[in-house]
């Protein structure tokens, strides 16, 4: 199977003026006391921005980019992983793999400054020969960071000192039969409660075909925020590489949940399954990566491997197919996202649709109908974040573009091939307080993209 991953590779050092070594790395005095914002703008705290729809509400960038680029304000080298990295309250986290051990790792977000890495050791091992680091980015919410690694640890730390809080492994406790690419879902906080894709099974040894694993009522799994203690599980789902995510249906929260074998909608108070609808392909080498997009009453769940995308109506708390690719030949359908979670703006939808480098192009469409709009082709995948009237697409090859939000036409305004940025470059570009965070295969780089006032 080629190429799937949720996002993409970091490590570890610092400067604005050069890389340092992992061995350089050292909280220095008074470090963590300026590692607050100084800037305008707001958080990046979990996948997906503040709202998790890949869309920030800072304005002011630069839509005439120089000749050779935005200006950087740090770098810094990484370890083994495909994880973006999160910032909040002046400080940025990232999650990586060194040796024999992930490593959460935190810095100041403006400069780059090293404060505090925390370690725990790990065994996992790809079983298609990819990175084996973490694939899911951290969540800061409050005073605590939680990271979910490859192998099915969850980890909360103490934001500020990165001490841990409690660990939970979830691959032993709910005896998850490990997926192709292991765990790549972020956790989401909702109040007291960390809502996890688990996806365990029953005792015993993992079938040798993975189509003949089945669940054992942990698809979801919710853990007391301040203990670890088990809140909560339910569903016989199997995990997926989408996150679970919370919305409001009139005056109804709802949880939605992009498993591996379709949608579930759920009670994310009670913990409580309340519909499923399929949606994978056929092949059994196959995953659901992106996150349900949501406008309204209307959800849309898009995959690369078989089905293509389909619109749902939920009705009365119900899913009713509005429009679907599943009985259109390839080359007609919509809408085939691998891992970017499309973007929704004013009645249509932006994604990078195609699962192969080669094939993959960006799209709009329209929500209501899944009429294509427009195609700009030969893009590579990208992965896409909404910001001031535009997107920002980051192509896997280190291609940065700027295109204006239009649904009547691809509207390039800039482009720019980021020096030091290789493949894969998977994550979805990070945009807090005016400064843009990108990474690609062992470097994580800042770039100012609204100037300071």
């Amino acid at each position: 199977m080629r190429y799937l991953a949720f996002a993409c590779l970091f490590a570890l050092g610092c400067s604005s003026a050069s890389t340092s070594t992992v061995e350089d790395e050292a909280p220095k005095a008074g470090a963590a006391d300026r590692a607050k914002p100084t800037r305008e703008g707001s958080d990046w705290p979990r996948i997906l921005g503040p709202n998790g729809d890949g869309a920030s509400a800072e304005k002011g960038i630069l839509t005439k980019w120089p000749k050779d680029g935005l200006k950087k304000v740090w770098q810094c080298e990484l370890g083994v992983g495909y994880a973006p990295p999160v910032v909040a309250a002046g400080k940025l986290f990232h999650f990586d793999r060194f040796g024999d051990d992930c490593w959460v790792t935190a810095r100041n977000a403006e400069t780059g400054e090293f404060l505090w890495k925390y370690a725990y050791p790990t065994e996992y091992e790809d079983q298609y020969g990819y990175e084996p680091g973490p694939r899911a980015c951290p969540v800061v919410d409050g005073d605590n960071v939680f990271a979910y690694g490859p192998d099915g640890v969850l980890v909360c730390l103490d934001a500020a000192k990165g001490t841990e809080v409690w660990k939970v492994d979830t691959k032993a406790k709910y005896r998850v039969h490990q997926n192709f690419f292991g765990v790549g879902s972020a956790p989401l906080v909702d109040g007291d409660r960390v809502i996890v894709a688990v996806g365990g099974s029953p005792k015993g040894p993992k079938p040798f075909d993975f189509r003949d694993v089945k669940g054992d009522g942990s698809a979801i799994v919710a853990f007391d925020r301040k203990t670890g203690e088990q809140k909560y599980a339910f569903g016989n789902e199997l995990a997926s590489y989408s996150a679970p995510i919370i919305t409001k249906l009139g005056d109804k929260t709802l949880g939605l949940y992009f498993a591996r074998g379709g949608l579930v909608g759920f009670d994310p108070a009670a913990g409580k399954e309340l519909f499923h609808h399929k949606w994978r392909a056929k092949i059994l080498e196959s995953v659901n990566a992106s996150n349900p997009v949501v406008t309204g009453d209307r959800v849309l769940l898009t995959e690369c491997y078989g089905p293509g995308s389909v619109c749902l109506k939920l009705k009365d708390g119900k899913p009713a197919e509005v429009w679907s690719d599943a009985e259109k030949d390839r080359p007609e359908r919509s809408l085939a996202c691998h891992w970017c979670t499309p973007i929704s703006d004013n009645g249509v939808v932006y994604g990078s649709s195609g699962r192969h480098t080669e094939e993959a192009d960006l799209r709009c469409i329209d929500l209501a109908t899944g009429d294509v709009k427009w195609v700009e082709k030969r893009t590579t995948r990208c992965t896409l974040t909404k910001i001031d009237s535009h997107l920002l697409s980051l192509g896997e090859n280190g291609e940065l573009r700027l295109v204006k939000l239009n649904p009547a036409k691809y509207d390039e305004v800039a482009k720019w091939e980021v020096p030091d940025l290789e493949y894969p470059a998977w994550a979805p570009p990070v945009v807090s307080r005016g400064l843009l965070y990108v990474r690609g295969k062992g470097k994580l780089l800042c770039y100012e993209l609204i100037p300071k006032k």
